[in-house]
């Protein structure tokens, strides 16, 4: 699961998914190539993730300077 389908995860289905990555690797008992796969997958969840704060980030801070730029208009 990469590219587009990681792209249409919802911030909250991103980081459940990797809550439940990182649960199995510290839970251990995988192969290494299990552990590899789960780590790459973990590391593509996190950049899903990331772009979500991100852009939330953005939204806040064009919400904060509006509301700084109708403050001074008065």
């Amino acid at each position: 699961m990469t590219g587009k389908v990681d792209e249409a995860l919802s911030y909250e289905q991103a980081r459940d998914e990797l809550i439940e990555v990182v649960r199995r690797l510290e839970a251990g008992g995988t192969t290494l190539e299990e552990s590899l796969a789960l780590w790459e997958r973990g590391e593509e969840l996190a950049k899903v993730c990331r772009r979500w704060l991100e852009g939330a980030r953005a939204r806040l801070d064009a919400a904060l300077a509006e509301e700084e730029s109708g403050e001074k208009a008065e």
